[in-house]
């Protein structure tokens, strides 16, 4: 996989590109930590609660699409995914940093990353994701990524009896 640099984080002392990497049962420490922060928490499919159910989380994306660690240099920041993909080679984008890398360009370089990799060597033609409407800093991470507004799904999430809009993004291997 190839990698992308981006501007020098504060929380890092090198100039290590943004890479990604299969994730591996010995990264459950960082999915743990992750899902503890409170917007993450209620993203995880089932409760992160433990180091088992961290190491959970990395077997269970085994078979159902393909999940990479984000990483810059030897340090494991965040999680980029394409799944739900169908017989029209389409496939839905997923992303999370942890919160010391977020800012800094990380998450748009790994999608970016994503993508060529869903285009070039999944044979993916067009990739989708979606983000609240009230999060404006994943919308920054979509378009920085290359991926298109496509319209505004009303109410399409809830979250303890709040419903949420969600922007939806699309990004095609023409574009």
């Amino acid at each position: 996989m190839t990698s992308v640099n981006v501007r020098p984080r504060p929380w890092s002392d090198d100039d290590a590109p943004v890479r990604l990497r299969p994730w591996s049962e010995e990264d459950a420490p960082v999915v743990l930590r992750a899902f503890q922060t409170p917007d993450l928490r209620p993203q995880a499919p089932l409760p992160v609660l433990t180091l088992q159910d961290a190491a959970g989380w990395i077997a269970a994306w085994s078979g159902v699409g393909h999940a990479f660690a984000v990483t810059v240099g030897e340090r494991v920041v965040g999680n980029v995914a394409v799944d739900r993909i169908d017989g029209n080679d389409n496939g839905w984008v997923s992303y999370w940093v942890v919160p010391e890398a977020r800012g800094q360009g990380v998450a748009a370089a790994a999608v970016e990353l994503l993508a060529r990799w869903a285009f070039d060597e999944r044979g993916l033609y067009r990739l989708e994701l979606g983000h609240r409407t009230t999060n404006p800093a994943s919308c920054r991470v979509a378009t920085k990524a290359g991926f298109l507004p496509e319209g505004i799904e009303r109410g399409k999430l809830s979250d303890e009896g709040v419903r949420y809009d969600v922007e939806r993004h699309a990004r095609l291997v023409t574009d």
